[in-house]
């Protein structure tokens, strides 16, 4: 069973709700519950909920570790397969569609291609990085988000073909579609941003602030973990730099447009997934 939805949308509740119900593993899709660093921030099941049902591929990488789709397809390939009835949910749309449609072999960037991409996005911004992409790419890509941006034009410096291209030689999936069940969560959008809002003000109460300030000695914004919403924010107000009611409301805000980026990508990517939206009373 697969189960997708933007972030505070119930989905880790519906997916131990179930594990506890039928049985299985509740196994991840999301990209930065992968790093162990950061529980509070990103969601993670709490100790409590990983003792109701087995749990992988949660908090088992390092924060300052590279970790791609392709280390995670091959992590969960042997979980498919186990004796429990696996249960994958996540907000990381890539993750679910190259489970479910398959994922181009290309090959690493070199560090040296990604540090000339970074220098080129930070000097002259998206649009020198669009420049150098073909057409085909760019119907494809977010062109507003840089991450999207900068994979893609990673992948054309390094190997000379489009994203595209190589998306098109794409082998088979590990999970086709009509071989599982597919869920994606769809909320009615006030209802989604008075959650979030609530959600982060839980995590304040839950101990965001001290986790923030045990990640401080080590903190690196370039670190792959850093991307956890929220993790710069209470940085800058330990640093002193904003205030605590500052870091909330902007990561608030942040959490907000990321859900709107997810609730987009779910729209266009699985409409053939069993698609459900949520009440606007529901609480």
């Amino acid at each position: 069973m697969l189960i997708a939805g933007p972030t505070a949308s119930g989905k880790s509740a519906l997916a131990l709700a179930l594990a506890q119900d039928g049985g299985g593993v509740v196994i991840n899709a999301d990209a930065l519950q992968v790093f162990a660093n950061w529980r509070i921030l990103t969601a993670r099941p709490s100790l409590a909920e990983e003792e109701v049902a087995p749990h992988r591929l949660y908090g088992h990488v390092p924060g300052d570790a590279d970790y791609s789709v392709g280390h995670w397809l091959r992590e969960v390939a042997p979980l498919l397969t186990g004796p429990a009835r696996p249960i994958i949910v996540g907000g990381t749309g890539l993750y679910l569609t190259a489970l479910t449609e398959g994922l181009a072999e290309i090959p690493p960037t070199p560090p040296e291609f990604r540090s000339e991409g970074e220098s080129l996005l930070a000097e002259a911004g998206l649009p020198a990085l669009l420049a150098a992409l073909d057409p085909e790419t760019l119907a494809r890509i977010d062109q507003q988000n840089p991450a999207r941006v900068a994979r893609a034009w990673e992948v054309q410096r390094t190997t000379g073909r489009g994203i595209a291209d190589w998306q098109d030689d794409t082998p088979p999936p590990l999970l086709p579609l009509d071989q599982t069940t597919a869920i994606c969560l769809l909320p009615e959008r006030d209802w989604l941003l008075s959650r979030i809002e609530r959600r982060f003000d839980a995590m304040l109460a839950q101990g965001a602030l001290d986790e923030a300030r045990a990640n401080l000695p080590t903190w690196s914004p370039k670190d792959p973990s850093a991307k956890a919403i929220g993790a710069r924010e209470l940085v800058a107000h330990l640093k002193g730099e904003i205030t605590l009611d500052a870091a909330r409301d902007n990561a608030v805000i942040a959490t907000r447009q990321y859900a709107k980026r997810q609730m987009t990508w779910f729209r266009a990517r699985m409409s053939k997934w069993c698609n459900f939206g949520l009440p606007a009373n529901d609480p």
